[in-house]
């Protein structure tokens, strides 16, 4: 028997964290496959709990729906439901379809669940929220954390990485280096995301730890991590290593310090001593805090302007004035348990 994990919405983190799903679903199935977006592919494919991931392109349903039809699959769990991701595997004939309750296109599910978030859940993390589709099917892998699990062409990537040595500083003997991720899917889309919070962290953890702090993002994050780099001395890698590489470099760093991201989440499914940052009052630590064997987050204690969100917020004053000292705190936390 085959099963079909649907995770095509979101970001990088959702498909991410939703592997878990697979998890579960192989006490019943012989193969689980992914089906996800083309921006996904590359992390899903370094999850081992998936035999083979499928992209859709947004194209024809048709079309996707006899690809999906000659694989045979025995049952379909999606995990971001539209009207589209629940239409393409009624097409396809996949005759058992677990999906979300309470939608106008819930009639094509033969497996109905709702979804505890919107029942007033803030608490429980999305991984066991997202393991309510393979409990509708009999299976559960309760406590189960996503994995991720870099090539070795990753390896070499984040190999031929330059990183200024510690040996060439004055003090220190560890140079395994400390990675901070200041942004988020927002940073760069309105221009007003700010640094000096950043700069200042990166600076504390610089002088608390003594190592390299590599400052990462994605090409669009280049000019806030140079402009962070600029101003604490830390390194920007923004751009530099695909997603891959940059699980492969956050095997073998000290530990990952930064925003609640798919980064974030990437970190911790590598095993990566990772720190959470949560700085909205809108946020939802506990839903969304990283999962893997050694984790912390830091909770919002900025007061956010009444009604802000992420999405909404002109000056994203909780980010210029991190609480430095709690997050070095944490940071001190976990390396001391390695």
């Amino acid at each position: 028997m085959r099963a079909l994990v649907y995770s095509a919405g979101g970001g990088i983190g959702d498909s991410l964290v939703s592997s878990v799903v697979a998890q579960a679903l192989r006490q019943r199935f012989d193969g689980v496959d992914a089906l996800t977006l083309p921006g996904h592919r590359s992390t899903l494919e370094r999850v081992p709990d998936y035999d083979a991931v499928l992209v859709d392109d947004g194209g024809d349903e048709r079309a996707l729906a006899e690809t999906l039809a000659a694989r045979e699959y025995d049952a379909c769990v999606v995990t971001w439901a539209t009207a589209r991701t629940a239409r393409i595997p009624a097409l396809a004939k996949i005759p058992v379809r677990v999906g979300q309750a309470r939608r106008l296109y819930s009639h094509r599910f033969t497996n109905r669940v709702v979804v505890r978030s919107e029942t007033g859940d803030v608490t429980s993390p999305w991984s066991d929220i997202q393991l309510d589709y393979a409990r509708a099917l009999g299976c559960d892998a309760a406590g189960a954390v996503p994995r991720f699990i870099p090539t070795d062409e990753d390896r070499l990537e984040a190999s031929a990485l330059v990183i200024p040595s510690v040996a060439q500083r004055s003090r220190g003997t560890d140079e395994r280096p400390l990675i901070l991720h200041p942004t988020n899917a927002e940073a760069t889309k309105r221009n007003v995301w700010p640094t000096q919070g950043w700069s200042a962290l990166a600076r504390a953890l610089r002088e608390r730890f003594d190592l390299p702090i590599l400052i990462s993002g994605t090409e669009a994050d280049i000019a806030i991590a140079e402009a962070i780099a600029k101003g604490s001395g830390a390194i920007s890698i923004a751009g530099k290593l695909g997603i891959g590489a940059f699980g492969a470099l956050a095997t073998r760093a000290r530990g990952f310090v930064g925003i609640t991201t798919g980064t974030m989440h990437l970190a911790a499914a590598v095993g990566c001593p990772t720190v959470g940052i949560f700085p909205f009052q809108s946020d939802f630590p506990d839903r969304w805090a990283p999962a893997g064997p050694r984790t912390a987050i830091v909770r919002p204690t900025y007061a956010c302007h009444k009604g802000d969100t992420k999405e909404s917020c002109s000056d994203y004053a909780c980010i210029a004035n991190l609480d430095v000292d709690r997050i070095v705190a944490e940071t001190q936390r976990l390396l001391v348990l390695q």
